[in-house]
C-alpha cells in the first residue's frame, strides 16, 4: 500500500515514499543495513519503512564529516550564517508537512508538532544574527606595546543525541549553534525522523560515543541513558551536555489566580500527553484553595479530547509506545491498590 493510500499524501512534499534511506552521508542518501518500520502510534499502523545505516557507514559519514569540517571551521561565520538561515527558509517552506510527519511519527498534536519545526526555525533565526557576534576580546598586557587578542575557535564535529518527545526541536536548538560556529554536526535521533538538510556538514547517522573525532555530544535522554552516555564519552576525555528529562511540581499559593493557575496546570499535565520533560508530575496547593483549584481541575478535565492528533480539537494524542502504555497501566493500578481516589479517569 502507498503513502497515498494510507492518507499520507505529503509525504511527497517532503520527499518522502513508502521506503526511505534512513542516513544522510556525505551529501547524500544512503545506507546498507536492515530495514526498520516507522509505526503510527495512534492506530500501530506502518507508516513508512527505513534502511538503517551499517557501522561502516557511519565510518564513512564520520570520516568525510571530519574532512569537512577542516573547511567549514575556515569559512567566515556570516557566511555560515547564510547557510544556516538558508536551512531555516528551506523549512519554513516546509512547515507544515513537517509538522505532519512529526505528529504522525511522535503521536503529539498537529498545532505541537508544527511548533517544533517552528522552533528549528527561531533558532536558524537566532544563530543568523549570532553568527556576526561571535566576538573575541583585545586584552592589555603587561608588556609594553603588546596587546592579546582573544579569539573563539570551532570545535570539530558535534554529535547531537535526541529522543522521541522533541524529535526535532533538539537538533535546531544545538546544530544551528554549532554549524554557525564553524562546527560540523551529526545527529542521532533514537526516533527517526526525516529533515532537509544541506549536504555533508550535516549527517544523519547511528552516532558511535566513543569515537574520538566527535568532541562534544548534547543530548536529550532519560537520566539511565545519560548516564551511560557520560561514562562512555568521559572515557576518552570527551564533553557533553545532558538534558535529562525532569521532575517537575507546580506550587498554587493562597493569593493565586485560581483560573491561570489551572489553565497552566492542566496544560503542563496533559501536553505531549504528558511525555515531555517539562511535563508537571505534582501538585502543591495551599490549603485555604485546595478546593477550589480540585473542582475546577475535574472540570476542565472532563473537556478533554483525547484521539488521532491530526484531528482538529484533539488535546492528547497517544503514549508513543507500547511500553509507555503498560507503564501508565500499572501506574493506575498502583494509584487504585493505595486507596486513593479517582477524581475522573478516561482509562
Amino acid at each position: 500500500m502507498g503513502s497515498e493510500d494510507k492518507g499520507l499524501g505529503f509525504f511527497k512534499e517532503i520527499g518522502l515514499a513508502s521506503n526511505n534511506i534512513g542516513s544522510y552521508i556525505n551529501g547524500q542518501w544512503k545506507a546498507n543495513g536492515s530495514s526498520t518500520t516507522s509505526l503510527n502510534p495512534s492506530n500501530n499502523q506502518a507508516i513508512a519503512q527505513v534502511t538503517e545505516p551499517t557501522l561502516q557507514d557511519y565510518e564513512e559519514g564520520l570520516n568525510a564529516c571530519n574532512e569537512a569540517a577542516k573547511i567549514w571551521m575556515t569559512v567566515p561565520a556570516p557566511k555560515r550564517g547564510e547557510i544556516v538561515r538558508q536551512i531555516g527558509e528551506a523549512l519554513r517552506a516546509k512547515l507544515e508537512p513537517l509538522g505532519k510527519l512529526v505528529s504522525l511519527e511522535m503521536g503529539k498534536i498537529l498545532p505541537e508538532g508544527i511548533g517544533e519545526v517552528q522552533e528549528i526555525i527561531d533558532m536558524c533565526d537566532y544563530a543568523v544574527g549570532l553568527s556576526r557576534q561571535l566576538n573575541g576580546q583585545i586584552i592589555p598586557s603587561e608588556r609594553p606595546d603588546h596587546m592579546m587578542l582573544e579569539t573563539w575557535n570551532p570545535l570539530g564535529i558535534v554529535g547531537v543525541i535526541t529522543a522521541f518527545n522533541f524529535p526535532c526541536a533538539v537538533l535546531g536548538w544545538n546544530a544551528c549553534i554549532a554549524l554557525v560556529c564553524g562546527n560540523c554536526v551529526v545527529w542521532l535521533e533514537l526516533i527517526f525522523v526525516f529533515l532537509f538538510v544541506p549536504p555533508v556538514y550535516l549527517t544523519l547517522i547511528t552516532l558511535a560515543l566513543n569515537s574520538k573525532k566527535l568532541i562534544l555530544i548534547p543530548d536529550e535522554l532519560a537520566f539511565d541513558v545519560g548516564l551511560m552516555v557520560q561514562k562512555i564519552v568521559n572515557e576518552r576525555f570527551g564533553k557533553c551536555l545532558l538534558e535529562l528529562s525532569g521532575n517537575n511540581a507546580i506550587i498554587v499559593m493562597d493569593d493565586a489566580d485560581i483560573k491561570l493557575a489551572v489553565r497552566s496546570i492542566l496544560f503542563a499535565a496533559v501536553g505531549t500527553a504528558g511525555q515531555r520533560c517539562t511535563t508537571c508530575r505534582r501538585l502543591f496547593v495551599h490549603e485555604s484553595i485546595y478546593k477550589d483549584v480540585l473542582d475546577q481541575l475535574v472540570e476542565v478535565y472532563k473537556q478533554v479530547k483525547i484521539g488521532d492528533p491530526l484531528e482538529k480539537g484533539t488535546l492528547v494524542g497517544p503514549l508513543h509506545t507500547r511500553s509507555s502504555v503498560e507503564n501508565f497501566k500499572n501506574g493506575i493500578s498502583a494509584i487504585k491498590s493505595q486507596a486513593c481516589i479517582m477524581l475522573h479517569s478516561s482509562c
